[in-house]
């Protein structure tokens, strides 16, 4: 990460999250200044909103995973006074060092429920109970503003410094660690946000919020009319759980607590992976009209045919593929009326193989989709070629560059069955 872009946004990020630098050309592209709004509506852990912030560009970002939001969410408050910050901090350290050097301490456990939700040795037991005593320190801290980067510092230095994780990009396991030095990877991102807080309050205080929520479910959430540019990176259709890359942190943090909470949260999530499908699924009736998704998705059921690929996931690909532009389908109809005439949009989208080897030329189809429910297609730029981890070719990852006239199509629905 460049040193320019570190304060706020290296305090936590997803892997192969688009860069800070991305946010910036597409603000100084569309003209947007203090006077605009700026819409993420799959804001990740903050990235366009942060980035936004600094530029003094209002924003609103949307993300339905709660572990994500929370870190954007914590990424622009940047109110917690430097030094205080650090001498509490110095105190939770102490304290947790005390008890955990306290002779005969049995080990905290996670509970079966949570257990269950984790890959297999995520994290040693010894670690394990290292962060557990941390955690409760922090959560005894009276103001939350401090508590909560105290809190998004431990989800930071969980991986690879505590936990057993590795990213490659896919989340796995690496070497088993018996012991971490816990407090001190803590005590190390705390001084980093240290640093970073005593630079970012000599920006101005530029309006900033995130909310929990479906970005397919916008209406009610954003007040309609008010939106000047959107910029965002959906998920891509490529067969990724991406609750699997926050899992260990939305545990620990009490995001997650049993299988019925991940399943509460896969299911506010568009459907980009055949494990987050599901048999009351409906999205796919937004693209039942659109003829080349059902061409691919007809070629991805034929593939799985001759392959003799039998599972249950690999049955539920070609769907998974409907269900992905469909949800996609819906965010986009839905925006119209939260934008106004003339908004700009860009989407960071990706090329994927992951269903059986059959290319999905996701900007393409986006593109396509878009321009049927009214919306002008300014073109499509080429971002950067990344090395797919399961075919190992070189695909494009693209930015849809969109533009919304103010009105709707006379047909405004063009893919789709009814009724809506």
């Amino acid at each position: 990460m460049r040193d320019r872009d570190r304060p706020a946004h290296g305090w936590y990020r997803f892997i192969l999250s688009f860069p800070p630098h991305l946010v910036r050309n597409y603000i100084h592209r569309f003209g947007l200044t203090h006077h605009h709004h700026l819409l993420d509506p799959f804001c990740g852990t903050g990235t366009t909103v942060v980035e936004a912030k600094k530029l003094g560009i209002p924003s609103i970002g949307v993300e339905a995973n709660p572990m994500a939001g929370f870190a954007g969410s914590v990424k622009i408050d940047w109110s917690p006074d430097p030094s205080k910050f650090l001498r509490l901090a110095h105190q939770i350290s102490q304290a947790t060092a005390r008890l955990i050097a306290t002779p005969g301490e049995s080990l905290k456990p996670l509970s079966e429920a949570q257990q269950q939700l984790l890959l297999g040795n995520s994290i040693s037991p010894l670690p394990l109970h290292k962060t557990l005593i941390l955690l409760e320190h922090i959560n005894r801290h009276p103001s939350r503003p401090y508590r909560q980067h105290y809190k998004l510092a431990l989800a930071k230095a969980l991986t690879p410094a505590i936990s057993n994780l590795r990213f490659g990009p896919e989340v796995g396991l690496g070497k088993p660690k018996l012991d971490a030095p816990v407090v001190e990877a803590w005590w190390q991102e705390v001084t980093q946000m240290a640093e970073d807080l005593a630079i970012l309050q000599t920006l101005n205080d530029t309006p900033a919020q995130i909310h929990t929520a479906d970005a397919r479910q916008l209406l009610g959430v954003i007040a309609p009319h008010s939106i000047d540019a959107v910029i965002t990176s959906p998920p891509y259709p490529n067969e990724k759980d991406y609750t699997r890359t926050t899992r260990l942190e939305s545990v620990l943090l009490g995001f997650l607590n049993s299988k019925a909470d991940l399943r509460r949260l896969k299911e506010g999530l568009l459907r980009s992976n055949s494990r987050n499908v599901y048999t009351a699924d409906q999205d796919d009736r937004w693209v039942a009209k659109h003829p080349e998704i059902q061409r691919l998705a007809a070629d991805i059921a034929a593939r799985r045919i001759a392959l003799g690929k039998t599972s249950g996931f690999t049955r539920l690909y070609p769907r998974a593929v409907k269900l992905y532009f469909g949800g996609m389908a819906k965010h986009l109809a839905d925006l119209r009326t939260l934008l106004r005439p003339g908004a700009q949009l860009a989407y960071v989208v990706g090329d994927q193989k992951s269903y059986l080897q059959v290319m999905i030329r996701t900007g393409e189809l986006l593109a396509d989709i878009a321009q049927g429910l009214g919306y002008e297609v300014v073109g499509i730029d080429l971002f950067r070629t990344r090395l797919s981890s399961v075919t190992q070719e070189q695909m494009r990852e693209e930015v849809v560059l969109l533009r919304w006239p103010g009105e709707l199509p006379p047909n405004p629905y063009p893919f789709s069955e009814e009724p809506l």
